[in-house]
């Protein structure tokens, strides 16, 4: 595969779901990771981003009164375990966490979960670990081609300067929502973390984003700098 524009992916793609964007920054100094969602429905655009007290972000409504279900739309995006930074888009990254904790890997947390229970879509539930020297580890776990039985795809990735991968959960927009297809995307990464921020955020489809973190881990000293953008203000 080649390495293509993250722009480019992004703004051709009027629905990816919500992705993970995992790599390094193009001078080597940083570990790089981007996590977005977006909706289609007022209750999953009726969403913010904010800090948790475990290193990351959780979800929250942003209007109390219009949350209908918060069944797989509440959940800790992001959380920090011993210097490894865990990103899903679900609740499974509580599920990675307290399995670590544990001294297991991530596969053995993911081989107790499967896509999330919203038929007919089956939506996939993907996952990525980033270690303290800035490799890192990507999942996904879909159905079978529509049909109700759980694929289970796991990568493991060397970190390279300029170089990244990006997983999202849709192949595009649709009625049922066809599941993302192929390995990671090869992406470039380039910039630094306001650049980088501006560049995914603008290329998502207004209509459809709404929120994203991002976040630049110095591979020398651990030290993180954060960004959150969320639509609703």
């Amino acid at each position: 595969m080649n390495t293509v524009s993250l722009a480019n992916e992004l703004s051709t793609n009027t629905y990816p779901g919500r992705g993970i964007v995992i790599g390094k920054s193009k001078d080597g100094k940083y570990a790089v990771i981007a996590y977005f969602i977006m909706g289609r429905s007022v209750n999953s655009r009726n969403r913010i981003f904010e800090e948790n007290d475990r290193g990351g972000i959780r979800t929250k409504a942003f209007d109390e009164s219009k949350m209908e279900d918060p069944h797989l739309i509440i959940y800790n995006p992001v959380l920090k375990l011993d210097g490894k930074t865990i990103v899903t888009n679900g609740d499974q990254t509580d599920t990675i966490y307290d399995f670590m904790q544990e001294g297991h890997c991530y596969r053995h947390a993911l081989l107790t979960r499967e896509y999330e229970d919203d038929a007919p879509n089956y939506t996939p539930r993907i996952s990525a670990v980033v270690k303290p020297n800035g490799d890192y580890v990507m999942s996904i776990l879909k159905s079978n081609m529509g049909m109700p039985e759980c694929v289970r795809y796991f990568y493991e990735y060397p970190a390279h300067a300029g170089l990244g991968h990006f997983l999202h959960t849709y192949k595009c927009d649709g009625n049922p929502i066809p599941s993302f297809e192929g390995e990671p995307t090869p992406v470039e990464i380039d910039g630094d973390i306001d650049t980088f921020t501006a560049m995914v955020w603008d290329n998502l489809n207004e209509d459809n984003k709404v929120s994203l973190f991002t976040r630049f881990i110095d591979l020398e000293n651990g030290t993180e700098e954060t960004r959150i953008i969320n639509k609703n203000q």
